[in-house]
């Protein structure tokens, strides 16, 4: 039996009058990777930023409806949202490294967290390197700046740094989009790793990349879901025919 981490119900959300998202409900599994597709402006990366209220910060932006995270409902006075985007992690499109050390951007949030401990700060950013694949790579140059890594480095450094806060889910939004293929084949290979330790919710742009990664997708058309299920099934046997044209390259 699956162990479900976000429930989501019937959930709307306006942007002032203009209606973004329409009776969404879904249950996202933990430890399972659960892949966003659709056309651009269908409403996935903006159900995306709901889980962890980053939406917050867009002026004008209203929900109804419910989402509970290990059955607490994240909009309600309960929930601090601090304490939630320590439990969402995300990771954005373009990889966007602090401008300091290697070091010093994976240990920017526990620092944050109050963590002052030298030797425990060294061994939260060895780690957090480690599973994000990367300490092989820059555990010599810990001191050098992040911004002088490759474009890969810099996405996989961005997603040491959500480790290093240990969450439950961590959030990816196109994370590979800016990213060559190499640089594409080593974030997926580093998602199927992750996903033991973590729940993954990524939106891709790229129906490829959700075959390969996910084990459960959503396709999102004009803010509603129109079809949600087990990966394999949605690409080999969808249940509705808009997702059977999306998939085929009818349309989109």
């Amino acid at each position: 039996m699956e162990e479900t981490i976000f429930k989501i119900k019937d959930l709307d959300l306006y942007y002032g009058e203009k209606q973004a998202l329409k009776k969404v409900t879904m249950d996202i599994n933990k430890n399972r990777v659960t892949a966003f597709i659709g056309p651009s402006g269908c409403g996935k990366s903006t159900f995306l930023r709901c889980l962890n209220r980053m939406n917050d910060l867009i002026e004008g932006c209203r929900i109804e409806g419910s989402i509970t995270i290990n059955d607490t409902d994240i909009n309600s006075g309960k929930m601090n949202v601090v304490d939630l985007r320590t439990r969402v992690g995300m990771v954005f499109q373009k990889p966007n490294p602090f401008p300091m050390s290697i070091f010093d951007n994976v240990a920017y949030g526990p620092r944050c967290q109050g963590i002052k401990d030298k030797h425990l700060l060294t061994q939260i950013v060895e780690t957090s390197l480690k599973q994000a694949a990367l300490w092989d790579e820059v555990s010599d140059r810990l001191n050098d700046s992040a911004m002088g890594l490759s474009g890969g480095q810099q996405q996989r450094l961005c997603i040491a740094r959500a480790i290093a806060m240990e969450p439950e889910v961590i959030l990816m939004d196109e994370p590979t989009s800016a990213l060559d293929p190499i640089a594409t084949a080593k974030i997926e290979d580093l998602i199927e790793e992750l996903k033991h330790d973590y729940t993954i919710i990524i939106v891709t742009h790229s129906m490829l990349q959700a075959a390969r990664v996910s084990d459960y997708t959503a396709f999102f058309l004009l803010g509603e879901v129109i079809e949600f299920q087990e990966t394999s099934k949605l690409f080999k046997q969808p249940l509705d025919k808009r997702t059977e044209d999306y998939i085929t390259g009818r349309f989109g």
